[in-house]
């Protein structure tokens, strides 16, 4: 289904947040649209939908009930019983990445996902192609929705799609170039299990991509991706590969040296090689990939130094909302003290991995806990290391730069999400370092 599809029928949207308002600006005619929520939406809120009709609560269903297309944003999981019960009461369900998908998946797409370090990879997949002389657009899960570049005024030559388990649980049509990073245990709130979750984000690869750029580390991701669909493989000896060194190498030669860079850990480099594999896959590797990729900063909230104080440095890794995730991020510390922040919401996370990683650093000063699952934490982690509860990031960095005795690094890397006590892990991200500014840090520019 087009966006042109949409036009004069009664459209609903189920959701009102960015991709939401992404949608209901496509429209040609937003008049009459249905905004259906679980919660009431504020006034802020409303403003991103002038002219929409708002309903809420039990009235939110019977209101999508009676629209001719009913658009899902990627919050409302399509597992929700009432879901089902929509699709059969009549509407044509749809979503905006399958809208984008629509008017321009004959293109060239490079579509990436992985539980960890997609929007990473995404952007430095842009960089690359960008620096090989294309012209490329970055969007979709990295901030930019989809259908907010629709029709540029000037036609890339390459697309470059960040997309979430989310977006991929129905995809009707895979990208030309398909990356799949990594899979962890993730988000199983949404999907229901954790082989649903596996298996939505392998509808990547469903739909006759041309090619999947797979990480060749990831043995449960290579036995279960389609047999039929050509590889490359990263991560691994004939591919682009990141020996643990900081380097990227092919066939023996260098390729690139990111310790030049500001991207630290070995996962970072993995994220390169990743990188590197698509563009080559899409036609577009620049000439000299040392120089495309000097000068690339880690994202926002993804092993970024927000502080110092002396010798202490404070680090911000919001988006850590997997064991695996704060794992990658004490090796990537590796070599001297750190003082550890984790807990958020709790997804059932194995904090086995992270109880390990702790022993394998052997220099965690401090591992200090947040709630929910803080405490989770704490008891698995057991004598490998100083713990303690905080209520709050204040005092959890106050007692993390206490540990440090003056020298080391204040980690912020939670193994959990951030919802129910933030809105989101940028939140998190600002208001740690907040508190790092607040106990006498300077911060540093970004």
């Amino acid at each position: 289904m087009r966006v042109s599809a949409l036009e004069g029928a009664r459209v609903g949207l189920w959701g009102a947040g960015r991709e939401a308002a992404s949608v209901f600006r496509a429209l040609r005619s937003p008049a009459g649209v249905v905004v259906a929520t679980d919660a009431p939406v504020d006034a802020a809120g409303r403003a991103a939908f002038p002219g929409a009709t708002f309903a809420d609560g039990p009235d939110a269903w019977r209101a999508l009930a009676g629209c001719d297309v009913v658009v899902r944003s990627p919050g409302i999981s399509r597992y929700r019983e009432n879901v089902q019960a929509l699709a059969a009461a009549g509407p044509a369900l749809t979503t905006a990445t399958n809208l984008w998908f629509a008017e321009h998946g004959d293109e060239l797409v490079i579509g990436i996902t992985g539980t960890k370090g997609k929007s990473t990879t995404a952007s430095l997949v842009h960089r690359l192609v960008t620096a090989a002389g294309a012209r490329a657009e970055l969007a979709g899960n990295i901030g930019r929705p989809l259908l907010d570049v629709l029709a540029p005024a000037d036609p890339p030559d390459a697309w470059v799609v960040e997309l979430s388990s989310y977006q991929i649980a129905d995809l009707e049509r895979s990208p030309r170039v398909a990356v799949v990073v990594n899979l962890f245990r993730e988000h199983l709130d949404w999907h229901g299990s954790e082989e649903r979750y596996v298996a939505d984000k392998l509808n990547l690869l469903a739909h006759g991509p041309r090619v999947a750029v797979l990480n060749g580390r990831d043995e449960r991701l290579l036995s279960l991706a389609p047999a039929d669909v050509p590889r490359v493989l990263f991560g691994v000896p004939g591919g682009y590969d990141a020996p643990g060194d900081g380097t990227i190498v092919r066939d023996g030669a260098l390729i690139a040296d990111l310790r030049a860079t500001a991207l630290l850990g070995d996962h970072n480099a993995l994220n390169a090689a990743a990188a590197l594999a698509a563009a080559d896959a899409a036609g577009l590797r620049p000439a000299d990939p040392q120089a495309a990729l000097a000068g690339f900063s880690p994202l926002p909230h993804r092993l970024q130094t927000v502080a110092r104080d002396g010798d202490v440095a404070f680090v911000d890794d919001s988006i850590s909302t997997t064991p695996e995730s704060a794992v990658a991020a004490l090796r990537a510390l590796a070599g001297g003290p750190v003082a550890l922040i984790v807990g958020g919401q709790d997804r059932g996370q194995d904090h086995a991995p992270l109880a390990a990683a702790v022993a394998e650093h052997g220099d965690v000063r401090a591992v200090i806990g947040l709630p929910d699952t803080g405490e989770r934490a704490l008891a698995a982690i057991g004598g490998l290391a100083p713990t303690q509860m905080a209520a709050d990031l204040d005092e959890a960095v106050a007692a993390a730069r206490a540990a440090l005795d003056g020298a080391g690094t204040v980690l912020l890397s939670p193994a959990a999400p951030s919802y129910g006590r933030f809105r989101d892990f940028e939140e998190r991200g600002d208001r740690f370092r907040d508190a790092a500014l607040a106990s006498g840090a300077r911060g540093i520019h970004r």
